[in-house]
Parts: structure tokens; sequence; C-alpha cells
């Protein structure tokens, strides 16, 4: 079972946008990354969720989608995100270990997503200080990454690494390809 959410959860960059979620749904999905581990048991980590079209607007325009795709500017209307979580590190609760509770919690949140149907894609290339002001978060609060939540509208395909080329790419049809380095190469 592990196995089969680990494989569908990719970085899903087009959505059904007219397919909503819920504040519940969010909600539960934060969850998990509030049970899950915490460096030292810090618990720096603070969320905002939206699920609100306008406020999902405010956040879409803060966000760059796919360093790989030049020519993609991010989905366009009618295939964005239904809903955004913010992760946040709370400033006022000093840890070492921030980077890694960060990727424990991506990964936490998007398992459960994938295990309800849903699919997601962390953004960090966001701009900072404009999303800050639109949704006024407070000074104490640091945007760590964006994670863009809905319906999958994409097909995603892991492929293996070709020399050294490691970007992904979509072909004439739109399906995403993602080279995936073998076992046998990352086992030293």
């Amino acid at each position: 079972m592990i196995n089969e959410l680990v494989v569908k959860n990719r970085s899903y960059r087009r959505f059904y946008q007219n397919q909503p979620i819920t504040p519940d749904t969010l909600e539960k999905l934060v969850n998990l990354a509030r049970l899950s581990a915490s460096g030292g048991n810090k618990q720096p980590l603070k969320y905002i969720l939206s699920c609100n079209p306008e406020k999902n607007a405010l956040i879409y325009d803060c966000l760059a989608w796919a360093a790989y795709l030049k020519d993609w500017n991010g989905p366009p209307e009618g295939e964005r995100p239904s809903a955004y979580l913010i992760i946040l590190n709370d400033t006022s609760i000093p840890s070492p270990t921030l980077g890694i509770d960060v990727g424990i919690a991506c990964q936490s949140i998007l398992l459960g997503a994938v295990e309800t149907g849903l699919g997601g894609c962390i953004l960090a290339s966001v701009n900072k200080n404009k999303l800050t002001a639109a949704i006024e978060i407070p000074q104490r609060y640091e945007i760590m990454v964006v994670i863009a939540l809905g319906v999958p509208k994409e097909k995603v395909v892991l492929k293996e690494v070709v020399g050294d080329d490691i970007k992904y790419w979509r072909d004439s049809e739109g399906v995403h390809y993602v080279p995936k380095r073998t076992l046998n190469e990352i086992i030293l």
C-alpha cells in the first residue's frame, strides 16, 4: 500500500479546478503533518489553508510553476489548484532541523492527498514578500513552501534517467514525464 501511494505521489501541476476541496479535507491533511516527526519535537511549522477561489487567486499570482518547462507559465484558468496549504516557520520557535521538518510535513500531506484521490505540487519558488503582503501574514512567520492541491488533470509517467538528463518534460499530448535514477545507481 505505501509503495502504491509513493509511486502515485507525483508533482501534479494541472488540476480540475472546478472540483472543490473542503476546509475539513485540508485540516485532515495538516493533521497528518502535525502527527509526523519533528526534530527535537520543536514543532515550528504553522499552516495557512485556502480553498476559497479569491484567496487562491492571490496565492497563485505569487508562484512559479515548473523550472524545466521554460515556455509554460503555470496552469491556465480552469486547471489551477482548488486549494493551497502555505507552510510557515514560526520564527519564535528556533529549530535547527527546520528543513527536515518541512520535508517530512510535505511528504505526509501529499501521501494523505493521494490516498484521498487528490494530488499536489510542492512549490518553493514563491514570491514571499508579495504573498506575505497579499494575505497579510504576520511578521513572525516565514513562508517555507506552498503546496498546491486538487484533483489531478494530468498524467505523470516515471521514466528511467538516460545519461545524466534528469529534466522532466511533457509530450505533445500533455503527458508529463519524470526521469528517475535507477536503484542500482543510488545504492553505493
